[in-house]
C-alpha cells in the first residue's frame, strides 16, 4: 500500500471514531458490541463515589461523621465565599488536610488550580484544539482503546458512548493538540477521568493543562519521550529508602524487585487504583495545595505503614500483588489515620531534606508553546514507528541500565553473604519471572495498561523495539506463567535470562547481551521431573569435585549421574547440561530433594567428595 493510500486509510479511520462519539449512544443502537457494553446492575454495590462493587458494600459511614461532613461543608462555604482573604489561607492548609466535602470538591479543586482564570484567558482554545484533533491527532484510535478501558466499575464510564467517555475523548483528543511534545500518553486517561468526575469537560481540559505545565506539578516529565521525571522520582524514592527503611531496601533487592515494579502508577497518575479511591481523592486534595512533595512523601508513608506484612512475603509476586492489589481493595487503615502519617512523613522528610526531588530541570518542562498548532509528519499521520532510538530513548535505556548494574552489586553482595540459603524459587534466580519481557522502548502509550503493573507497564524500559506500525497491536513475548512452554503440556519449557554478573542482574525486563557485553547468556530449559525414575539403580549422583565454598568462586559445574564403571549399559533419556558460571545458581536435587551444599560436604560418602 503506498503513502497516500496509508494516509487516506488513517483519516478516514479517525473521522470513523470522532463520528461515533459525536452520534453519543443513544444513537448506535445496535452498533456497540457487547464486550464493550458490560451489563450494569445497581441495588447496593455501588458506593457514594459511583465505583460499582461485585458485594455488598459495609456500611462504614457512621452518622457521626456524616454530621461532621455536613458542619464542614458549612465552613467550606462560607471560606469560598472569601477565598482570596488572609484569613482563607490561614485555614486552606489545616481544612484540606481534614478533607474536602464531597459535594464541594468540583468549586474547591477549580479554585486551588486557578481554572476559571485559565480558562476566562484563552476563550475558545478548548474548542480550536478540538477541531484541530478531528483533523490532524494522530493519537486517536489510542485514545479511543484506552476510554473505554477507564475506571469501567464506575457509573460515569461504564456504558460505551456513554456523556462522560465521550467528554473523556474529546479532552485527551484536544489536549493531545494542545500540546504536541506529549501528544497523549497512557495514564493521562487517568488523570482526565477523575478530574472529569468533578468538572465538566472544558474545566477537566484546562485543569489537566496545569497539571502537566504548571511548576508545581510539572507533570509534563512523566509523559514525555524518555520518562525523565520518573526516573529522578524513582532514584530519590530509593534515597528515601536506604535512609530510612534500609532493612526494607534490603529485602526488595534479595528478591530483585525495582521500584518501578510497584510504584509506576505511584508516580505516574498519583495513585489512581493504588490505594482505594475515598483515599486517593484526599491524597489528592493535599497533592493540589502542596504539589510533588506529597508523593514522595505518600509513596514512603504507604510502605511505612505497611512495612512488617511485606517483610514477611518472601516473594516478588507476592509483595508486588500486595502493595498494587490487595492495598488498592483494603488499605487497612482509616483514611484519617493514613493522613496524619503523612503528614508526620512530609514533616520527617523535610527535616532530612528528602522531602522534594528538586525543581524540574529544563528538559522535564515544555519547550515548545503550548496551543500553537505543528503538523504531524508524514509517519505519524501513518502511524509508523521511528526505525531508530531517539537520543532520548537511548539516553532513558542508559539510566536503566545503570539502576540495573547498581541493583546487580547490591544483589551480588547479598548472595555472597548469604550463600548457604537455598533459593526458594526453582528456575530463575532471586525469584524474578523471565515471562515479563517486553516490548517497544519507545512507545509511551503502552504504560499503565492493566491494574496491575505488568509488561504492558514496562515497555518502555526494555530494549527490544517493535517496528510495526502503530496501527497494529503490541504483542508481547507467550510465555505461560507456569514456565511450562506455550502449549501448555509441561513437557518443556524454555526461557533465557542474563547471568547475574557485577554487570547485569535478571529482572522483569530482561536486556539484549549488547547492553552488557561482559555478562553471558543462560540458556535454563525445564524437563518434567519425575522423582521415581529420578536415580536409576545402575547410576548414582555426583557433586562437583572438590566443591569448597570459598571467597573466591572458580568456574563449577553441577555433577550428573555416572554409571558404576558399567560400559555396556544403555544411556538414559535425559537432558544434561553444564553451565559455567561464578557461583552455582541453581540448587542441588536428589531424588526430588533440595540438597544443600553444607549438606553435601557433610555427606562426602554419598556425593563422592575426595
Amino acid at each position: 500500500m503506498n503513502e497516500e493510500a496509508l494516509l487516506a486509510r488513517a483519516c478516514e479511520e479517525r473521522e470513523r471514531i470522532f463520528q461515533r462519539y459525536e452520534r453519543g449512544r443513544e444513537n448506535l443502537v445496535g452498533q456497540i458490541d457487547p464486550w464493550e457494553d458490560p451489563e450494569f446492575e445497581e441495588y447496593h454495590k455501588t458506593d457514594r463515589y459511583g465505583f460499582i462493587h461485585d458485594e455488598r458494600l459495609p456500611q462504614k459511614t457512621a452518622p457521626q461523621k456524616i454530621n461532621v461532613e455536613v458542619e464542614r461543608e458549612k465552613k467550606w462555604v462560607k471560606m469560598l465565599g472569601s477565598w482570596d482573604s488572609s484569613t482563607t489561607r490561614e485555614k486552606l492548609h489545616r481544612r484540606i488536610y481534614k478533607g474536602i466535602p464531597n459535594s464541594l470538591r468540583i468549586k474547591i479543586w477549580c479554585k486551588l488550580l486557578d481554572v476559571n482564570r485559565i480558562k476566562s484567558d484563552n476563550v475558545g482554545k478548548y474548542q480550536e484544539m478540538l477541531k484541530l484533533a478531528k483533523q490532524w491527532s494522530t493519537d486517536v484510535r489510542q485514545i479511543d482503546s484506552d476510554v473505554n478501558r477507564q475506571f469501567r466499575e464506575h457509573q460515569f464510564y461504564r456504558e460505551r458512548y456513554s456523556e462522560k467517555q465521550c467528554s473523556l475523548f474529546n479532552v485527551l483528543c484536544a489536549y493531545s493538540m494542545y500540546n504536541s511534545e506529549v501528544g497523549y500518553c497512557q495514564g493521562m486517561s487517568g488523570l482526565a477521568g477523575v478530574l472529569l468526575m468533578y468538572m465538566d469537560e472544558e474545566d477537566a481540559f484546562w485543569a489537566l493543562a496545569v497539571l502537566l505545565s504548571d511548576k508545581k506539578y510539572a507533570m509534563h516529565g512523566l509523559y514525555i519521550e524518555g520518562f525523565p521525571k520518573l526516573t529522578r522520582f524513582l532514584e530519590h524514592h530509593d534515597k528515601i529508602l536506604i535512609k530510612f527503611m534500609p532493612k526494607l531496601k534490603h529485602h526488595f533487592d534479595k528478591f530483585g524487585l525495582d521500584a518501578i515494579l510497584y510504584s509506576l502508577k505511584w508516580f505516574f497518575v498519583c495513585f489512581i487504583e493504588r490505594v482505594p479511591f475515598s483515599l486517593c481523592l484526599r491524597v489528592w486534595d493535599i497533592y493540589l495545595l502542596d504539589g510533588e512533595r506529597v508523593v514522595t512523601a505518600m509513596a514512603y508513608t504507604i510502605l511505612k505503614l505497611h512495612k512488617k506484612a511485606i517483610m514477611k512475603l518472601n516473594d516478588m509476586d507476592l509483595i508486588v500483588n500486595f502493595i498494587q492489589v490487595k492495598l488498592h481493595k483494603d488499605f487497612g487503615y482509616e483514611d484519617d489515620v493514613v493522613i496524619y502519617h503523612l503528614e508526620r512523613s512530609m514533616d520527617e522528610l523535610k527535616r532530612a531534606k528528602l522531602d522534594y526531588p528538586g525543581a524540574p530541570p529544563p528538559n522535564e518542562l515544555p519547550k515548545r508553546q503550548l496551543g500553537v498548532f505543528v503538523e504531524p509528519d508524514k509517519k505519524s499521520k501513518i502511524g509508523q514507528r521511528a526505525e531508530n532510538f531517539s537520543e532520548t530513548e537511548k539516553q532513558a535505556r542508559a539510566t536503566v541500565i545503570l539502576r540495573r548494574e547498581k541493583a546487580a552489586l547490591e544483589l551480588q553482595e547479598l548472595r555472597v553473604s548469604q550463600s548457604d540459603t537455598v533459593s526458594e524459587h526453582s528456575g530463575v534466580a532471586s525469584g524474578v519471572r523471565c515471562e515479563d519481557s517486553v516490548s517497544a522502548l519507545g512507545s509511551r502509550r503502552s504504560l499503565a495498561d492493566t491494574s496491575v503493573t505488568s509488561t504492558a507497564d514496562l515497555s518502555v524500559f526494555s530494549s527490544g523495539r517493535s517496528h510495526a506500525p502503530e496501527n497494529s497491536l503490541d504483542t508481547h513475548s507467550n510465555v505461560s506463567d507456569d514456565g511450562t512452554g506455550s502449549d501448555g503440556s509441561g513437557i518443556c519449557g524454555m526461557s533465557i535470562q542474563m547471568a547475574p554478573t557485577a554487570q547485569s542482574t535478571p529482572r522483569a525486563t530482561p536486556y539484549p547481551p549488547s547492553a552488557s557485553p561482559l555478562s553471558e547468556d543462560v540458556v535454563r530449559i525445564h524437563v518434567t521431573y519425575n522423582p521415581l525414575s529420578a536415580s536409576p539403580s545402575h547410576l548414582h549422583p555426583v557433586s562437583p569435585a572438590k566443591y569448597k565454598y570459598e571467597e573466591h568462586h572458580k568456574p563449577v559445574s553441577l555433577g550428573f549421574y555416572t554409571t558404576n564403571g558399567a560400559t555396556n549399559l544403555p544411556s538414559d533419556n535425559r537432558i544434561r547440561i553444564q553451565v559455567p558460571s561464578e557461583e552455582l545458581l541453581t540448587p542441588v536435587v536428589d531424588s526430588g530433594r533440595i540438597i544443600t551444599h553444607r549438606f553435601i560436604e557433610s555427606h562426602p560418602e554419598i556425593y563422592d567428595l575426595k
